[in-house]
């Protein structure tokens, strides 16, 4: 076979592999991620909901005067927010988040809002990306979602460590919705990575939930 006649096929080939790829990664979902995964225990899973409302709870401008409240409520004391911020407090760099100290699960919460539709900073943040662009504990991560995450625990480092040196039974759990998500768990990662930020905190006392849109 002349080389000339070799090319077409190594290309023909080539373009097969291609098209293979593509069609499994069509075809993967989440569910094949976990499909080995043991089930969660009770003890487990029991946080789950409860995390859920709260991350609903922060989509409300008044927990006092609900507007969309659940069946059975969001579960929250108003007067164990610590903070809640607007997009102008956070001036684009992440979506609007709820500092919350839960005091009946000894839980202090970081929960993140998801992407609002009608705001082109949060586009910024999910847009701001290119594969192989950010480096991160030997991988690639999202460039936007760890900026936001990184400036978030800038400005809240001293009141989260003041909130753990208080409170030093309580776990340190970051929650999020779509968007808020992938900052949740990139803000995970930032603090397991410089835990002394928080004045040395144990990785065991931090937890992250990811909760994402339907």
């Amino acid at each position: 076979m002349s080389l000339a006649c070799g090319i077409p096929l190594l290309e023909c080939v080539y373009c097969l592999a291609c098209a293979r790829w593509a069609w499994k990664r069509c075809l993967h979902n989440a569910g094949h991620d976990s499909e080995n995964w043991s089930l969660a225990t009770v003890e487990e899973f029991e946080p789950v909901p409860r995390l859920c409302r709260y991350i609903m709870g922060n989509y409300e401008d008044d927990l006092d005067d609900p507007q969309w409240e659940p069946p059975r409520g969001y579960g929250m004391n108003s007067h164990w927010v610590v903070r809640r911020t607007t997009y102008e407090d956070t001036r684009g760099r992440v979506t609007p988040y709820l500092l919350y100290v839960d005091h009946n699960h000894l839980d202090i919460i970081v929960a993140i809002r998801g992407l609002n539709l009608a705001k082109e900073s949060d586009y910024a943040v999910l847009l701001d990306n290119r594969l192989g662009k950010r480096k991160f504990d030997g991988g690639y991560v999202h460039n936007g979602l760890l900026k936001a995450a990184a400036w978030l625990l800038d400005t809240e480092c001293d009141t989260l460590k003041e909130l753990l040196d208080k409170y030093s039974n309580y776990t340190l759990t970051f929650v999020g919705h779509s968007l808020g998500s992938g900052v949740a768990a990139m803000l995970a990662m930032l603090v397991v990575q410089n835990r002394e930020k928080l004045g040395n905190i144990d990785r065991k006392r931090v937890r992250l939930l990811c909760n994402s849109s339907s």
